[in-house]
């Protein structure tokens, strides 16, 4: 079954039926859409500009950039940044940026994005805007929200949420203490001064800290924040899972189907490993014109655990996300 006609088919199912879809084993986890040319990616995030063009920016250089007409035939363009910033080389000895999260405000488009190095506290999270959102065409704003080994979170994984009210959040974190939020001045696109809280939204206080990569939207009434649990970045090793809890103000608190907080090692499964998928995680959703997509990253077993870009339609009629 095509693509197409596949979507069309689950669109018109019961929502009775699909709440039977609900993954119960990992193996009930749909295979990511068709992709085609240039699928290599790690933490993409993606948008679709005004003239039907998915732009799509992810880790990597000064961050790697990739194109596509009908979101099924990915090319490979230029970076976004030409040269590195040259503050990125106080948290990186590698010319590189992580994670960015790409959105579109007020005429502009806006990238939040990560410095660091693996395993290391020593990040930022940087901000830069274009008018086009092309590679090439990005300014850089400098540093929005730093982190050190003296702190108790790690500042990489930005996501930007604009709630109902225009109020600005910036969603962050990976490992330690987990995932954070603060609040955001609309003009400047850094920390709004008058609130300098640092809400805490998810976290592992037993066991694994493994929580990073939080995503923020709202529907149906509720928040809901998506994050990637567990190892990232092995290969065919890798056990990195999508999960989600949902909260009924943005700054939560957060809990999974189950009742159980997201602070307190909670999360309802969205994408888990199964057969040659593995790993997904370093997700994005994207609002398009037939429904939500979660965009994110998985590991080829089937090449040699090659990173590569997933895409999948969300059905929310359980009142969670469904990934079909």
């Amino acid at each position: 079954m095509s693509r197409t006609s596949r979507r069309t088919a689950l669109l018109a199912v019961p929502a009775a039926v699909l709440l039977a879809l609900v993954p119960g084993t990992a193996n009930a986890y749909p295979n990511p859409g068709r992709v085609t040319g240039s699928t290599v990616v790690h933490d993409p995030s993606m948008i679709r500009t005004p003239s039907g063009q998915y732009l799509l920016y992810a880790t990597g250089g000064g961050l790697a950039n990739k194109t596509s007409t009908d979101r099924i035939a990915f090319s490979a363009g230029a970076d976004a940044f030409r040269t590195e910033p040259g503050w990125w080389s106080t948290y990186s000895s590698v010319p590189e940026a992580w994670a960015p999260d790409i959105s579109y405000h007020g005429g502009k488009y806006l990238m939040y994005y990560s410095v660091s190095s693996f395993g290391s506290q020593n990040s930022a999270i940087g901000l830069a805007g274009s008018t086009t959102g092309q590679p090439g065409s990005w300014t850089d704003y400098g540093t929005v929200y730093t982190s050190s080994s003296s702190t108790d979170y790690n500042a990489i994984d930005p996501n930007l949420f604009v709630d109902d009210d225009g109020k600005w959040w910036l969603s962050f974190g990976s490992w330690w203490s987990g995932i954070k939020m603060i609040q955001i001045n609309p003009s400047t696109g850094k920390q709004l001064s008058s609130n300098t809280t640092r809400y805490s939204l998810a976290s592992r206080p037993t066991g694994t800290k493994a929580v990073e990569a939080p995503f923020v939207v709202k529907r149906n009434g509720y928040y809901y924040l998506f994050a990637s649990y567990d190892t990232c970045c092995a290969g065919t090793s890798s056990t990195y899972k999508v999960k989600v809890g949902r909260a009924t103000s943005v700054t939560g608190p957060y809990r999974d189907k189950n009742g159980v907080a997201m602070t307190n090692n909670g999360g309802t499964p969205v994408l888990e490993s199964h057969g040659s998928v593995i790993g997904p995680g370093g997700q994005s959703i994207l609002g398009d014109a037939d429904g939500d997509l979660i965009v994110y990253h998985y590991y080829d077993g089937n090449d040699n655990g090659t990173p590569k870009l997933g895409i999948n339609l969300l059905n929310w009629s359980s009142g969670w996300p469904v990934a079909y």
